[in-house]
């Protein structure tokens, strides 16, 4: 297993906002699997060609997402972020579900405007 990443100048999409997409996908599809150890900061830059700050934000970012951990002087590993992603979507979806319920949206409303959402998040899903 190892990382592959393809940082593409020609995408209006900011560079840590493509490292932090890949490396998420990858954690979540298995490609790198849960413990798998990620590169350091720098040594990711300088393999990419790309700042320093801008890697230290896609990690930040992965971390707060739980798709990663850092272990201090250990490193930076993959995270067991399929629970962590399922738990923060379910508190997510029961703060949603209690504060359209304090609206006063009916059932249908509530889901229509989830699905919505998620049409305009997922466009080709």
């Amino acid at each position: 297993m190892s990382l592959k990443i393809v940082i593409d100048a020609e995408v209006t999409t900011a560079p840590y906002e493509q490292l932090r997409t890949q490396i998420a996908e990858q954690a979540r599809s298995g490609k790198l699997p849960v413990g798998y150890r990620l590169p350091t900061v720098r040594g990711l830059a300088e393999d990419l060609g790309i700042a320093v700050n801008t890697v230290a934000k896609a990690y930040r970012a992965l971390e707060a997402d739980g798709v990663i951990e850092t272990r201090g002087r250990n490193g930076t590993f993959v995270a067991a972020a399929g629970d962590a992603a399922a738990k923060e979507a379910a508190a997510a979806a029961q703060a949603y579900a209690q504060r359209v319920h304090r609206l006063g949206l009916d059932r249908a409303s509530a889901l229509a405007a989830v699905q919505d959402a998620i049409r305009a998040t997922y466009p080709k899903g």
